[in-house]
């Protein structure tokens, strides 16, 4: 920028994952806001997230009725119901949780509106696209009010996150124009849909037309106000240039800034702690192991993993799988019997609680193996989860003889479980190596949350990660980096599978030296990737959205 930048006096964030854990962006925003906080004025920063909880206690959010009553008055001279606290997160920046359910009594008349000011066509709407349009309404009209009466002539920036913060967005835009305004998309609705359609999204890259191919995937509502939203915005903001084309040629509007996600290691365990944790980890994963297959698993026992949202083509578990099999293939034909390595697939599924047979087998010290040994948890639709069906497919039964043992763990890891009753992170340290092999991946937080806890891991240039690596390093990344980044498209399936293949047996035959020094470079890698050097980027897109909006 060639302007001088311009600090705003406060900031919105508002987005359907505040002080809700569903996906990437919770990461996101709740690992930025403590080194944003620091970043702008005392008390500038508020997060707008739904109020899904109401009068059930969330562990996300601790209501106070002590923090600005006079917002909580205002907004409810406005007819809006919002409860404000803090969010349990570093730094525990302040939340506002935004009853949105009063609002489907004019959804009609808003979606009336939204069609004649901004040509978002809601006609084609289904799923999930009232709640969220109705969240971000009601979390723009609360902006608007806050502003309006606390925050008249100072700079004030609202950033709404994904489509599902888009409409309320572009009413407060309308409404109150002084607002800068900037939309932060963190993968396109039609990118995404397009490849869990199970169509070729890089073959034909560029020929894809983004309204087209929304009217073609009954896809035109969430395009709709996401298109919108983009061109509306006074700052369009993604968060790797691998989205940025992706943006360009689905929505027709290239981003004005890229906003790479950081990450805050402040939380990651350090030594003694770290080596206590892995520790645990490592002794309860090998016990579930050892009582659901009947095998025995040494102490060194390599453990691997995969881990990340339940989208099976996008996040590459075709393709983890099918590498566990051609290695456990490979390590039979070399004469190994018994478990060597132990591969983990942390993803949730239609979960219906803990085994009680595994919980108990543990707790009598039984060990002779039990049905199902791939799974942890109970499945609702055992027969149907596309993930256990290609376990079963691939012939990874747990066997006793077997050198690779699969396991499935289809539940929100946070602590409270039933059976581990460790959190996600917690778990995260046993491993040796994490095994990530996306095939649309905006930016890929769970490679960027293994190298930060020092486990080195394998990804994609389909990554923004894997891309953001390899800029970094000036290379591909490659294993001995801390992460190696495989080419992948639309053709290479069965040379991805392969080299992960061989990766994994190259490091399992490193000596206990060589792996350190990996931890190592992985960990001095992720250094690279803190907020810290990243959170700048926000402030850019601010100051962007501030100078476009008074000239």
């Amino acid at each position: 920028m060639t302007e001088k930048q311009i600090i705003p006096d406060f900031v919105f964030q508002t987005s359907w994952e505040v002080c809700n854990k569903v996906g990437g962006i919770y990461t996101v925003l709740s690992s930025i806001a403590k080194t944003l906080s620091t970043m702008l004025p005392s008390q500038g920063l508020c997060f707008i997230g739904p109020d899904i909880w109401k009068q059930t206690p969330s562990t996300y959010f601790t209501p106070d009725d002590t923090l600005c009553p006079q917002w909580r008055e205002a907004a409810q001279r406005a007819g809006i119901k919002v409860r404000l606290g803090r969010w349990n997160i570093p730094g525990t920046p302040m939340a506002a949780l935004v009853d949105f359910t009063p609002y489907y009594n004019i959804k009609d008349q808003l979606y009336g509106l939204a069609w004649e000011e901004f040509q978002v066509d809601s006609l084609h709407a289904y799923g999930d696209y009232d709640e969220a349009s109705m969240f971000s309404y009601a979390a723009g009209k609360f902006a608007e009010v806050i502003t309006r009466e606390f925050l008249a002539g100072k700079h004030v920036v609202y950033q709404a996150h994904e489509w599902m913060s888009g409409l309320g967005m572009l009413f407060l835009k309308q409404r109150l124009p002084e607002v800068a305004t900037v939309f932060t998309t963190h993968a396109t609705s039609i990118g995404r849909s397009i490849t869990g359609n199970n169509k070729l999204l890089y073959a034909y890259f560029n020929g894809y037309d983004g309204d087209q191919m929304a009217r073609e995937l009954n896809m035109e509502a969430k395009h709709s106000i996401e298109k919108q939203s983009a061109h509306h915005a006074d700052c369009f903001t993604t968060v790797s240039t691998f989205t940025a084309r992706e943006c360009e040629q689905l929505l027709q509007k290239l981003p004005d800034t890229v906003l790479p996600n950081g990450f805050e290691a402040a939380f990651v365990p350090k030594g003694n702690d770290y080596t206590k944790t892995r520790t645990q980890s490592r002794k309860k994963l090998l016990e579930v192991a050892e009582t659901l297959t009947g095998a025995p698993c040494a102490r060194d026992t390599l453990i691997i993993s995969t881990s990340g949202r339940n989208d099976f083509r996008c996040k590459g578990f075709d393709v983890y799988l099918e590498s566990l099999a051609r290695l456990n293939a490979t390590l039979r034909d070399k004469g190994q019997r018994g478990t060597s390595v132990l591969a983990l697939i942390e993803v949730p599924c239609w979960c219906d609680g803990p085994r009680q047979d595994l919980i108990d087998a543990i707790a009598r010290g039984e060990k002779g193996g039990l049905t199902e040994p791939n799974l942890t948890h109970h499945l609702v639709n055992p027969h149907e989860d596309r993930i256990l069906s290609l376990i079963k497919h691939l012939g990874l039964d747990n066997a006793p003889e077997q050198p690779v043992k699969v396991l499935l763990v289809p539940c929100y890891l946070e602590g409270a479980d039933g059976l581990f009753d460790m959190p996600y992170y917690e778990l995260l340290t046993a491993n040796d190596l994490c095994v990530y092999p996306s095939y649309y991946e905006p930016w890929g937080y769970t490679p960027h949350e293994a190298i930060a806890f020092h486990i080195p891991c394998i990804t994609t240039d389909l990554s923004g990660f894997g891309g953001w690596v390899s800029q970094t390093l000036g290379h591909d990344g490659q294993l001995e980096d801390g992460c190696l980044v495989l080419h992948r498209d639309d053709a290479n399936f069965d040379e991805v599978c392969h080299t992960i293949s061989q990766a994994i047996q190259t490091y399992q035959a490193l000596s206990t030296k060589e792996r350190a020094l990996i931890r190592r470079r992985a960990e001095a890698l992720s250094k690279k990737g803190d907020w810290q050097h990243f959170a700048k980027h926000y402030l850019e897109a601010y100051s962007q959205a501030i100078y476009k909006n008074i000239q």
